[in-house]
């Protein structure tokens, strides 16, 4: 008789061997321009690894756990302009979209539910329709790949629930104008939730002033991944709410479990991505963060400069690290670049090389892929 699981276990030195080899096939960061994941920082593997066991599920049974994580909830309430939001660290994105709908869909109580989201929004909002049962509605892109107003307001109606607005969209890296968003959802009387997954750990540290978070009054919920931008260990996302009532709209009782009542998405939790969370916020503080984000930025606009020399430009100016480039036969380049040794990734409509500048990447690497991209875009 086969077993998937053999009968008899193996030494820890066979275990690791065959760890060894698995390990060996995942792609190193260092030559990926396609993610929006990092090398997490060190403090943040070591706080992980202390933590390990910890359920923020049942934070009753691991009170400091939760204490950490009310810290860094504030913490990031206080990057997104309000420190007494409250939330709870997520498992990235898109959960903390689907519990921000969900927010919106239980507090507005409508028969027929839909939201309204522009169509560079994230794919979790594809899930959301699936899971909540809610209509997506995609609202039209202007010219800089920005939602357009009109086609916003053109797709509300008495059974909207939420309007979406990204700050930091995945593919462009663009801010769709939250506070014309805002208008819209207070005089509708809306909820308005932000997907600044990306955004979040990148916008408060531009030169140029943003306003997108909690300080524009008619904004909801923020979504924002620490384990991005943050350099904390995956999973770590956060959801913060303006108010304690749009968070209590998610709880269900939990009757046998050492607190009373749960609002996360998921059971069990993990403390330690609150806790790695939490130490990479306290290492670095604001000036560290600020520091490492606008490294990107700036290695970001001298890759643009760089590729105009040899005729590649974006095909929108850049405002953070994420960038999309108008390359002909981009077929090809794709191939090439693949052959040695790049992952980088295409956006949707128009098809362009997409590229995302990471903590991981340093300027050795990039100016050896400047040259590596100039050389095949010279011979297609």
């Amino acid at each position: 008789m086969e077993f998937g699981l053999q009968k008899e276990g193996l030494s820890k030195d066979e275990v690791m061997s065959l760890l060894d080899w698995a390990r060996k096939r995942d792609l190193p960061y260092s030559r990926i321009l396609s993610s929006m994941c990092t090398d997490p920082h060190p403090i943040a593997v070591e706080a992980h690894v202390k933590f390990i066991e910890a359920n923020l599920g049942d934070a009753g049974l691991f009170p400091g756990t939760k204490c950490i994580e009310c810290k860094v909830v504030r913490m990031l309430g206080s990057i997104l302009g309000n420190p007494d939001a409250v939330g709870y660290i997520t498992t990235g994105g898109t959960e903390s979209n689907i519990q921000g709908i969900r927010s919106a869909r239980n507090m507005a109580k409508r028969k027929h539910p839909n939201i309204i989201v522009s169509e560079s929004g994230h794919f979790s909002f594809d899930k959301i329709a699936d899971i909540l049962q809610v209509e997506v509605r995609k609202a039209s892109l202007d010219e800089n790949f920005m939602v357009d107003l009109g086609s916003v307001e053109d797709l509300v109606d008495e059974n909207t629930a939420a309007i979406v607005g990204i700050a930091g969209t995945t593919e462009f890296g663009q801010i769709d104008p939250i506070e014309g968003l805002s208008n819209i959802a207070q005089k509708e009387g809306i909820f308005l939730h932000i997907d600044a997954a990306f955004g979040g750990f990148v916008i408060p540290f531009l030169e140029k002033e943003y306003k997108f978070g909690f300080e524009v009054d008619g904004v909801t919920s923020i979504s924002i991944d620490p384990h991005k931008m943050g350099m904390s260990t995956i999973p770590a996302g956060g959801l913060l709410f303006r108010e304690k009532r749009f968070l209590k709209g998610l709880s269900i009782s939990t009757p046998y479990l050492s607190t009373k009542a749960q609002y996360s998405l998921t059971g069990t939790r993990s403390g330690g991505a609150a806790v790695a969370t939490y130490a990479v916020l306290m290492h670095l503080g604001y000036d560290g963060l600020k520091k490492s984000a606008l490294r990107c930025v700036n290695m970001a606009k001298m890759l643009v400069d760089r590729v105009e020399n040899f005729g590649v430009y974006p095909i929108v100016d850049p405002i953070m690290n994420v960038l999309a480039l108008d390359v002909p036969k981009i077929e090809k380049v794709l191939l090439m670049l693949l052959v040695r040794g790049w992952r980088v990734s295409v956006t949707r409509k128009p098809r362009a090389l997409r590229l995302v500048i990471m903590p991981h990447t340093t300027e050795e690497n990039l100016n050896l892929f400047i040259e590596d991209l100039k050389e095949i875009v010279k011979n297609c």
